[in-house]
């Protein structure tokens, strides 16, 4: 196990900026989760401190040694890629025992590394067994056996889930939780998936555009977003963002003007010089509630019934103002018809010109209704 410390890290390709300087310290035995669209430097953050990248500058530690100069095997990491990249010609037992051989470790201890690692990840009854007589779910435990199997201080993982099924997803994602637990080691994952980044995540970093926006547990980044960015990259579905205008301002917070006029209170301390600015309201589904008399209106134009939770979406999709409202899965809804929401002042954000997010002045509802 070891903490890892990125120092003002950048990287350009040409004149291009992949990540501008970056600051990131990750706690020894931490499961920290990169998160954002793709593009936004999160995976050429975790190749550089696997070494697969060379920074344009800053520096990476790892254990409190810097290694930005070390070579990739040098670094005490490991790496599980989307791709799996196993050796097609070689058995499950070879491809984990593969590093170890490259390593000039002794046999007897590769066989008793192997078989520890192929009891942890249910590998035992495949060993002898090829990739292409294996399922997605079993080449990905093949590829991270093949990781852990070095002991690896950190252990960086790159979309490990993207090429599976929605089934398998749900279920490897248990397997890395459990995994973490087993080994207790310092884990940095990569996805877009926000549900994979609030599930697995001690802590969540959201990126965009070769920047961090916030740093957080995931309960705290998904009811506080800083900004813009991770108000859109985190939630499923994704938080309601209208375009505003800020148009009173006290103690109690902001009055903001919707596109159709209504007007919202929102607990948020805005400047006095903001009375009038362009602004932008956010409002996550499961904080509408139903209301004769609410600001929030629109024809359903799309339903999706989910067992116990339904959303309605109303406007037409893109149009400015189209919103998503969460509603108890046995709601009866007709395509149409035209539902009304309000929102509690605690449960909106919102956000200034430019894409900052306006201090709450109240605690924000539970997520979950």
């Amino acid at each position: 196990m070891a903490a890892v410390e990125i120092t003002q890290l950048t990287k350009r390709f040409g004149d291009s900026v992949a990540l501008h300087p970056t600051d990131l310290a990750v706690e020894d035995g931490e499961f920290l989760v990169l998160v954002g669209p793709s593009g936004c430097g999160k995976s050429t953050l975790l190749r550089m401190i696997a070494g697969l990248e060379e920074p344009t500058s800053g520096r990476i530690t790892i254990g409190g040694r810097d290694v930005t100069d070390a070579a990739p095997s040098d670094r005490g990491v490991a790496m599980v890629f989307q791709s799996y990249a196993l050796y097609p010609q070689m058995t499950v037992a070879q491809n984990i025992a593969f590093p170890l051989k490259v390593a000039r470790v002794a046999k007897r201890e590769i066989t008793d590394r192997v078989a520890a690692v192929a009891a942890m990840l249910d590998l035992g009854e495949l060993l002898d067994r090829r990739p292409r007589a294996l399922s997605g779910g079993q080449r990905q435990r093949v590829s991270i056996a093949r990781a852990v199997v070095r002991n690896p201080r950190v252990l960086l993982l790159d979309e490990p889930l993207s090429n599976l099924d929605t089934a398998l997803r749900a279920r490897m994602r248990h397997e890395f939780a459990r995994l973490h637990q087993q080994l207790g080691s310092t884990m940095i994952y990569v996805t877009h998936d926000q549900l994979e980044a609030m599930t697995l995540a001690n802590r969540i970093v959201v990126m965009s555009e070769g920047r961090i926006e916030q740093v957080g547990a995931p309960l705290d980044v998904y009811r506080r977003p800083a900004s813009l960015a991770v108000a859109a990259a985190i939630g499923s579905p994704g938080m309601n963002l209208l375009p505003v205008t800020i148009v009173a301002a006290s103690d109690e917070g902001a009055t903001v003007r919707l596109p159709d006029g209504g007007t919202v209170h929102a607990a948020v301390r805005v400047p006095d010089g903001a009375i009038g600015a362009a602004a932008t309201l956010g409002v996550r589904p499961e904080h509408l509630s139903p209301a004769d008399d609410g600001p929030f209106a629109g024809a359903v134009e799309l339903f999706e019934r989910l067992g116990p939770l339904s959303f309605a979406h109303l406007g037409a999709q893109g149009a400015i103002g189209t919103i998503v409202a969460q509603l108890p899965g046995e709601r009866a809804v007709t395509l149409g018809e035209t539902l009304r929401f309000a929102v509690a002042a605690a449960d909106t954000h919102l956000f200034g010109a430019d894409g900052r997010a306006y201090p709450l002045m109240l605690p924000p509802s539970s997520p979950v209704r």
